[in-house]
């Protein structure tokens, strides 16, 4: 399989679809998920191009999981969270459905299940949530 640079998540690192961002390192960019399945829910995306883990560089990897954990902290710092929960999908099968790599980062909280899958979120509560999250990076930072 090829990677194919007209996916969403290509687009959004171009800047040709707008997304919620709440951090970006030299190798990475976090944005809120539109569709959440928890508040709070995060995309960890490697700027450069590799479909999957599958045919991902180990430094494209390696990146990645520094920004998932660094977002780990946050988020559950940011929403109280009593866990996190890491979910990434390879190929259709796997159930990867944006063929970019990324990283689903959940916050969760005991007894609380995830939301469903593919349902649109409100746009307003994902702005205060990125803003949240956003605060807890900058205090951090200081």
């Amino acid at each position: 399989m090829t990677y194919d640079n007209e996916n969403i998540f290509a687009k959004i690192l171009r800047g040709e679809i707008p997304s919620e961002q709440v951090y970006e390192d030299d190798h990475t960019v976090v944005i809120m998920d539109i569709m959440p399945r928890a508040n709070g829910h995060v995309l960890v995306i490697p700027k450069t191009p590799a479909r999957n883990m599958l045919d991902a560089t180990s430094a494209q990897l390696t990146a990645c999981m520094d920004t998932v954990q660094k977002m780990g902290h946050a988020l559950q710092t940011a929403f109280n969270a009593d866990g996190i929960t890491l979910q990434q999908f390879n190929e259709a099968a796997g159930g990867q459905e944006v063929f970019h790599l990324h990283f689903h980062v959940l916050p969760r909280h005991t007894d609380v299940k995830p939301g469903p899958p593919g349902i649109m979120g409100d746009m307003t509560l994902i702005k205060e949530n990125a803003e949240k999250i956003r605060g807890v990076l900058n205090s951090s930072v200081s």
